[in-house]
């Protein structure tokens, strides 16, 4: 902004050289506050981990021990799902949404036109988050099912891998279980596709946006009503108005599947409360 309004008209090296050296050091300094986040992040996520690993195998264990269900080992894998959720770009994505209302406000202040084209924007990007998450919802989960079902028939299989092979089951086994991961492929499918269009759909939004409004900032420049400067702070802006919608939708498949592995694991911690250490008895 200031570059457009005062160092071409005035032509000031000088002002130009320390408007340089301010956004370089501005840079740095986001650049050191992003690496601190994620660090903040990874340690979270590490510990979160520490504190429920005991806990979750504890879980599993009483649960295989009073079902005999394979299965309750995902819940191992679930913990790691939710760890590596919480360290992800994925979880960035939730913390940078805040800021778009921020810098909305800042793109009514340059002007009510450009304000009003922005929230346009973010009431399609919205439309689509909310579309994304009604055609991928179903989906996924019931993808999630068949491939839990298909991982504990695989592990069932392979635990009596002898008596399988004694018998001459292998083939009609191995079929069983390619059906279902075959289904589990189209279901993952249908719903990759799905948020695959509406991903591809929301990009296309937010770059004819981005134009819309570096043309609707020239026409108020040639009237008078802004500077050339805020023409192009608001087409600025207004990629960083859209950008965390556009994050969230894309991060939609991960949060879906993070979801599901807190659910899994909520249940199984219910149904297996923590056991009341016995009192340790003396030696005889």
């Amino acid at each position: 902004l200031q570059v457009y309004d005062r160092v071409l008209p005035s032509g000031n090296r000088m002002t130009l050289a320390m408007l340089t050296l301010m956004v370089v050091g501005l840079y740095l300094f986001m650049g050191l506050l992003e690496w601190v986040r994620s660090q903040v992040v990874i340690r979270l996520g590490a510990q979160m981990d520490m504190r429920l690993n005991q806990r979750v195998y504890d879980a599993a264990f009483e649960t295989n021990l009073k079902t005999g269900n394979p299965l309750a080992g995902q819940a191992l894998n679930d913990l790691t799902n939710l760890r590596q959720f919480a360290t992800g770009n994925a979880l960035f994505a939730f913390f940078d949404a805040p800021w778009f209302p921020v810098y909305l406000l800042v793109v009514f202040l340059l002007h009510p036109w450009l304000g009003a084209l922005a929230s346009a924007g973010v009431i399609v990007l919205v439309l689509l988050a909310w579309l994304n998450q009604r055609v991928s919802q179903a989906p996924l989960a019931e993808a999630g099912r068949v491939a839990l079902s298909a991982t504990q028939q695989a592990n069932g299989n392979l635990r009596n891998a002898e008596a399988i092979a004694a018998m001459g089951m292998l083939t009609d086994l191995r079929l069983r279980w390619l059906r279902q991961h075959q289904q589990f492929l189209l279901l993952q499918n249908r719903a990759s596709e799905k948020i695959a269009a509406v991903t591809a759909w929301s990009k296309t939004v937010r770059l004819a946006l981005q134009s819309l409004m570096l043309g609707c900032g020239a026409l108020l420049a040639v009237s008078g009503d802004i500077t050339p400067g805020m023409m192009i702070a608001g087409s600025i802006l207004i990629g960083r108005v859209l950008g965390p919608i556009d994050q969230l939708i894309g991060a939609w498949k991960q949060w879906s599947s993070a979801r599901q592995s807190l659910q899994r694991l909520e249940v199984m911690l219910a149904a297996n409360p923590p056991r009341i250490p016995s009192l340790p008895l003396p030696t005889p």
